[in-house]
């Protein structure tokens, strides 16, 4: 089913700080995941799959490698009026770059009018999760709401690190607090939980449009939908709903996946969310042909793992190897490799992550480690073993202990 009067707005212009180095040369909606994907693919299958066919990505920092993904791989049929379109920040209302979340929808408001929809989605680009959107709108409509924001039900204990959202009994926003150093109120119902904001929104359009425009007059406003649009309206009584993600189902769901939702937003969460991606029964699966993850797609030969001779055997155990890799008598435990990955004889590697065009050199030992694109390890390398020795060459090494070795870095 198409849902034609819907425009999709993505914010992809996320710097991701806290990812550095990954998002050294990339924006982080561009940062590989689950060895052929990027970030920005999960929001972009979520649309397709729930049938928006019309969807801008909104571009900023560092935008090259996502720019050239999204051409290549996300071409709609322009015959039908079905785009995934990117728009670049082009400084269409003064000398700034976006100021905040509710900025770069302002400078961009042309593609909205141009398109003239009845309702708008604003959606992050740099969450993984699965999410049948049409859901979301339904509730909107039912609701007769000027805005809905998808929330996710977490700890109480646990709102001091997200916006939480406070609700009536009728799932109506009362209140918004950014990281309450206070216990919030709970979800109706149930005491140990409250909900934290996804920064995930539907709009009436005439209702965002005078938005916009009043908040783009206030001097000293951050031009940001958390802190001053979503407020603003509150003030003003409009009817604001909450839509919770938990209940939201898409086709082939698993009762482990109901509500997953991750920020990959530091080195350690972005390591554990690729590694859980190789549990037995995962909370996200990728292998799920009812809610099929499309991606730019290689045209490299199939994977293949050489030499079975005394200690030099190409396996890999509990691991994902990509197209157009080689492991030539080495062993891979725990490890998720992109394309084009080369590990040579002798050598060992658990519970890391190999990135595309990465060649390890002969009797390498690495573990719990991110290797960027375009690395050239040498023989008899260690990597993960001694933190200060790691640090010692230019590696980064998390709080949590994961070595990244920088893209293109020389070792």
């Amino acid at each position: 089913m198409s849902i034609d009067n819907a425009l999709v707005m993505i914010l992809a212009g996320g710097e991701g700080k806290r990812l550095f180095p990954l998002t050294k040369d990339r924006a982080k909606p561009a940062v590989p995941f689950g060895g052929r994907y990027r970030i920005i693919d999960f929001v972009l299958n979520n649309f397709i799959n729930s049938g928006f066919f019309k969807i801008k990505v909104l571009t900023q920092y560092k935008s090259d490698s996502l720019n050239k993904h999204i051409t290549r791989g996300w071409a709609l049929s322009p015959f039908l009026n079905q785009y995934v379109d990117l728009a670049p920040a082009q400084m269409r209302t003064g000398i700034d770059w976006y100021r905040g979340t509710a900025d770069a929808i302002y400078q961009n408001v042309f593609h909205i009018t141009d398109e003239d929809p009845d309702y708008v989605c604003i959606f992050g680009g740099d969450h993984i999760y699965k999410m049948d959107v049409s859901q979301m709108l339904n509730y909107h409509k039912e609701k007769d709401a000027d805005l809905s924001i998808s929330a996710i039900p977490i700890p109480i204990e646990e709102a001091h690190e997200f916006g939480i959202i406070e609700v009536d009994d009728d799932w109506k926003l009362v209140n918004f607090v950014e990281k309450p150093q206070y216990r919030p109120k709970s979800i109706p119902g149930n005491p140990d939980m409250c909900l934290a904001s996804m920064g995930n929104y539907i709009f009436n359009k005439d209702i965002l449009l005078d938005a916009l425009n009043r908040d783009e007059e206030i001097k000293d406003s951050s031009h940001d939908f958390g802190k001053n649009v979503i407020p603003m309206l509150l003030k003003e009584g409009k009817n604001i709903y909450i839509y919770n993600f938990h209940d939201n189902t898409f086709p082939g769901i698993s009762e482990r996946e109901r509500g997953y939702w991750m920020d990959v937003g530091s080195i350690d969460a972005y390591w554990q969310a690729n590694m859980s991606l190789l549990d037995y029964d995962p909370e996200l699966n990728l292998y799920s042909q009812d809610w099929p993850l499309r991606t730019f797609n290689y045209n490299y030969p199939p994977a293949k793992f050489i030499w079975e001779e005394g200690e030099r055997v190409g396996m890999a155990t509990n691991s994902m190897v990509s197209e157009g890799c080689i492991v030539s008598g080495a062993g891979l435990s725990r490890c998720i490799l992109s394309p084009k990955v080369k590990v040579n004889s002798y050598s060992q590697i658990s519970s890391s992550i190999l990135m595309e065009n990465v060649e390890v050199g002969r009797y390498s030992k690495i573990k719990k480690a991110i290797i960027d694109k375009n690395v050239t390890i040498p023989p008899n390398s260690r990597i993960g073993f001694n933190r200060e020795e790691d640090i010692a060459r230019g590696f980064h090494v998390s709080p949590g202990g994961v070595t990244v070795v920088p893209k293109g870095a020389i070792l």
